[in-house]
């Protein structure tokens, strides 16, 4: 290896080190930092995206987000946390009301928390989620049709477009990877991303019920800005000066429970 190849890795690794210490960084600043061009910062930080080692956003980088995997695995992650993410949530949603559920581990955990009385009409592309609201006697549930894509766990393609058309629900519960003040919502695939997409424009309200390590990270493909999504729920751990940075954004925010108090 040269010198310049040398360089070259030991300012990516600390490129690296700062993306875990801070939650993002900043083309220009790294350029002043390490007194090189930002053209020379961009380009490091492109072959890091390439590697799989930060996410590129407008100015600088982000963290991949750590929701990959596909929904069965991503089930099985997190379990108590995602109850209280929706127990939340459910607190959001008005009976009698027109409700997208999105593809999704915590979507899921929403739609297992809807209490048995509660009168609903829900509309979901994802056959676990469907499955999951048919034990519930009080919801009429719309299945949007198509290819179901494994990874998502959800279908996606002309023929869920072409469901999802034919509704416009009160409420949209939005499955994210990853979310950012900058970045919006984002997500892994791009036919998920466009799909999320035309969900969100076909709504009324949008909310999205997250785990703390999404928070500043970001997936390849991007859904819709922050100020878009009327409700965000968190977990009670939350930074509150954060959240604060998301409610200047028009975001509303709702914390869950603790742990302890989980019934």
């Amino acid at each position: 290896m040269n010198t310049t190849e040398m360089l070259l890795r030991e300012r990516q690794n600390i490129i690296s080190g700062k993306l875990q210490a801070n939650g993002r960084v900043l083309a220009a600043e790294l350029a002043l930092e390490f007194r090189v061009s930002e053209d020379t910062i961009r380009r490091d930080l492109r072959e890091m995206a390439a590697a799989g080692l930060c996410e590129r956003v407008y100015g600088g980088a982000l963290p991949i987000s750590p929701a990959g995997g596909s929904l069965k695995q991503r089930m099985d992650i997190a379990l108590d946390r995602k109850e209280l993410l929706a127990q939340a949530a459910v607190s959001q949603i008005a009976p009698g009301s027109t409700v997208f559920f999105d593809a999704g581990s915590t979507n899921l955990a929403i739609a297992n928390a809807l209490p048995s009385d509660m009168r609903l009409t829900a509309a979901t592309n994802a056959p676990a989620i469907a499955a999951a609201l048919m034990d519930n006697g009080g919801v009429d549930v719309i299945v949007i049709g198509g290819m179901v894509d494994r990874q998502v766990g959800g279908a996606l393609g002309a023929k869920a477009m072409r469901d999802m058309e034919q509704l416009s629900p009160d409420l949209c519960i939005l499955g994210a990877c990853g979310i950012d003040l900058e970045a919006g919502v984002t997500t892994f695939g791009f036919e998920d991303a466009e799909f999320k997409r035309f969900a969100t424009s076909r709504s009324r309200k949008v909310l999205v019920a997250v785990t703390s390590e999404k928070f500043g990270t970001a997936a390849p493909h991007s859904v819709l800005p922050v100020a878009h999504c009327e409700c965000l729920v968190v977990e009670h751990d939350a930074d509150e000066a954060l959240l604060a940075a998301y409610r200047e954004r028009g975001c509303r925010t709702v914390k869950a429970g603790r742990l302890d108090e989980l019934r």
